[in-house]
């Protein structure tokens, strides 16, 4: 098992190099200089000073040279000084990444504990009414752009209800601290965690359903059935530990999918993440900023796809042996 992972490692290295190259590209070839926004905005510096900082930073040097320049600081990890912040991204992105991996860990385990029982119920009651109301549930959930979720809950539970605030991680001026300030940040959670809860439930009940309806057709369910065992035996033991195996795979990797998609949630609800300081040094062409944070959430990608491989030997020990 141990050649298969250093196999695995090993593949993700050219892997990591070309998203690499693929993010410096694009973020070079976007319209304008990092130096922009500040000389429009508020802010003013005189164009020598511009032009200076620009040749400073090697801004028209070859591409070629500036990516050996940049990847050569990450491999040394060094991503750099912030143009907005004037502080190592490093030092930016410490701050911020806790509070992404909270809400993804939260809307993890909140996704397995509902997903995969609505699946299962799903499932063993196939094209009944229970099973027509799930999946038009898990449509919806499927279709609606997450966004919207999130409108839709800062409308009924901030604006109508105001039962939880809309927008932050903690009260402003607010200086409680112990079980206080847990459960105010707890509040604060409560709404971006559900949006992306339903986003993730959804696609994860389908797929639930999808392995178990699988797994029913099998010659060995027909055996434990025709043996008279009850349906929740037959169900629990037999067809759920069988497709437990894929389900398990796609759990594993969607804590990394789900750290990389809070771009929009963390937006709207202004959650101080990677997500929200992505957009925000998009916004303001923080060029070493961008390139970080896009480079961690590629990280988290490829990083989720190795601990399902890891995942994958654990729960199916014949990946071991091949």
């Amino acid at each position: 098992m141990s050649r298969y992972f250093l196999k695995r490692i090993l593949t993700m290295i050219p892997v990591f190099i070309g998203l690499s190259i693929i993010i410096f590209a694009l973020i070079n070839s976007a319209p304008g200089d990092p130096y922009s926004n500040i000389v429009e905005g508020q802010i003013t510096i005189s164009a020598s000073d511009k032009e200076k900082a620009l040749k400073a930073m090697g801004h028209y040097d070859p591409i070629y040279i500036k990516y050996s320049k940049w990847i050569g600081k990450i491999l040394q990890g060094d991503m750099g000084t912030s143009i907005r912040y004037n502080e190592p991204v490093s030092d930016i992105i410490k701050r911020r990444i806790l509070n992404t991996f909270l809400l993804s860990i939260i809307t993890l385990i909140l996704t397995t504990l509902i997903a995969i029982p609505l699946g299962i119920t799903s499932a063993a009651n196939s094209y009944s009414i229970k099973d027509k109301l799930l999946t038009i549930f898990a449509f919806i959930g499927i279709s609606i752009p997450g966004f919207f979720i999130a409108l839709v809950t800062i409308k009924i539970f901030a604006v109508d209800l105001r039962w939880f605030p809309i927008s932050g991680i903690s009260t402003i001026n607010d200086d409680s601290v112990g079980i206080y300030k847990f459960f105010d940040i707890v509040k604060h959670m409560i709404l971006p965690v559900i949006s992306m809860t339903v986003i993730e439930v959804a696609s994860l009940m389908r797929y639930t359903r999808s392995s178990m309806i699988d797994v029913f057709s099998e010659n060995y369910i027909r055996t434990a059935r025709a043996k008279g065992l009850s349906e929740k035996i037959v169900v629990y033991k037999h067809a759920f530990r069988n497709a437990l195996i894929p389900i398990v795979t796609l759990l594993s990797m969607s804590l990394g999918y789900i750290f990389a998609g809070t771009i929009l949630i963390e937006t709207i609800f202004v959650w101080p993440g990677m997500g929200t300081l992505f957009y925000q040094s998009i916004s303001n062409r923080d060029y070493p900023l961008v390139m970080g944070c896009a480079m961690i959430f590629s990280a988290s990608i490829l990083l989720a796809n190795l601990f399902s491989d890891f995942v994958y030997c654990i729960v199916d020990p014949r990946i071991r042996f091949k």
